[in-house]
């Protein structure tokens, strides 16, 4: 294992060390491994608050600013945040109207983020929505998640409905609004290599050179299937044509997320988005907007995954409005 650390048991606060000297602007609770915005939520907003597994940056330290999320638990690498955290974001972020979370559907998310819910309402009063995004078509059931995983949609619904929260929006519409957008985005990923957790110090998985790993998960989850390495136009098709036959993308505009997982430079995520953007096309999609790059990772794996999300004049507005944290930024 070769990796830019000091031990493996110190990887999350070591990088929670580097968050909080590159960026001043936010604040870090390092006892309670939380990311914060560097100023208190304003009053009669709506706090986002997310959290997850390590492992995935930017996802969700990196989307917590203007524009997007107020706070970010952490969790150790591929492990999710404990209630406490959960607990301490809720009670601290909480200006008084109400606090969103954004879990995606890991059982252990689900778990937590519910337990924190009902402990914060109980010991302050203060009003909790959830919405669960649940988006990868890859899978119905794993063991990692009862039902399908939350991977790419979480990112597009941070972004919209942060801008709804910056709107001064109430939480019964912020909770409506994230719904809609979980329920109307679908992804799909691949695979070239393992990842390598930082404390088990080998792949999660074996793949051999001339195979690939179709419908891989964030965590290594195996796929669909393994085949053999192919084209990237092919890659392209096995990736979109899932997404297509789950849910119809030709109704109305659509914004595309080709996502790296970590390991696959961008030179490859462009290449690959070309050759999504032609099935698109060919099959109809009109993409209005796009993202290219690594949002939601999973370590240094090499592959890269699809997310189409179901937009309208509405939700467009809300992509295009302004954004300032350290993973998304523009309109600034």
């Amino acid at each position: 294992m070769k990796k830019l650390i000091n031990a493996p048991e110190d990887v999350l606060a070591d990088a929670l060390v580097g968050v909080a000297a590159a960026h001043p602007e936010l604040a870090v609770d390092h006892e309670n491994r939380i990311i914060y915005r560097g100023t208190p939520t304003k009053a009669g907003k709506v706090a986002l608050i997310s959290g997850g597994g390590s492992g995935h940056e930017p996802l969700h330290g990196g989307f917590v600013g203007f524009g997007m999320l107020d706070a970010a638990c952490a969790g150790e690498v591929f492990t999710s945040p404990t209630p406490d955290q959960m607990i301490e974001a809720t009670k601290v972020a909480d200006s008084g109207a109400g606090v969103l979370h954004i879990v995606k559907n890991y059982t252990g998310d689900v778990m937590n983020f519910e337990m924190a819910a009902e402990l914060a309402e109980a010991e302050t009063g203060v009003k909790v929505a959830s919405v669960v995004v649940a988006d990868d078509v890859a899978v119905e059931d794993s063991t990692w998640t009862a039902g399908r995983r939350g991977v790419g949609t979480t990112v597009l619904l941070e972004k919209i409905v942060g801008a709804a929260a910056e709107e001064g929006r109430d939480l019964a519409a912020i909770t409506e609004l994230a719904t809609r957008v979980a329920n109307t985005g679908r992804s799909m990923g691949m695979a070239l290599t393992s990842c390598t957790v930082p404390s088990a110090g080998k792949p999660t998985f074996d793949l051999p050179d001339d195979m690939m790993e179709i419908g891989v998960g964030i965590h290594g989850e195996p796929g669909r299937h393994r085949v053999p390495l192919a084209p990237a136009s092919s890659i392209a098709q096995q990736l979109v044509e899932p997404i297509l036959a789950d849910l119809d993308f030709t109704k109305g505009p659509v914004i595309a997320l080709l996502n790296g997982m970590g390991g696959s430079p961008l030179l490859e995520l462009y290449l690959m988005y070309g050759e999504v953007a032609k099935l698109l096309e060919k099959a109809g999609v009109t993409v209005a907007r796009n993202l290219v790059g690594n949002y939601i990772t999973s370590l240094d794996m090499a592959g890269c995954s699809v997310t189409l999300l179901q937009a309208d004049d509405e939700l467009l507005g809300l992509w295009d409005a302004p954004v300032n944290t350290s993973g998304l930024r523009w309109g600034i």
